[in-house]
């Protein structure tokens, strides 16, 4: 496998029990993953990685995302939030509104 540009991890809220138990997975980050797919797809980002991830420890402002090797933190997003933060990706910019400080 060739390495990819980017590495998207989405909190699905896992627990070591493999259980999903936090505000992320209750607020439809699992729905995210299908939504970035389509996202990279429509800008020709095909060298992304996107991973599913256990509990990121941000349950105050989840579901939430982290963009590598940038390290850019994403909160409260939404399917319009993902459209935004890879439109946002493919020009090599952060969406600036969802970004966690």
């Amino acid at each position: 496998m060739q390495k990819p540009s980017h590495h998207i991890l989405v909190c699905c809220s896992f627990r070591a029990n493999g259980t999903p138990q936090g505000v992320c997975h209750k607020k439809g980050s699992g729905q995210l993953l299908q939504k970035l797919e389509e996202c990279l797809a429509d800008n020709g980002l095909n060298d992304v990685m996107i991973s599913a991830a256990g509990c990121l420890k941000v349950c105050d402002r989840g579901p939430a995302m982290v963009v590598y090797p940038e390290g850019w933190w994403y909160g409260n997003v939404t399917e319009d939030a993902v459209e935004a933060i890879i439109e946002q990706l493919a020009v090599g910019k952060p969406a600036e509104t969802y970004l966690l400080s």
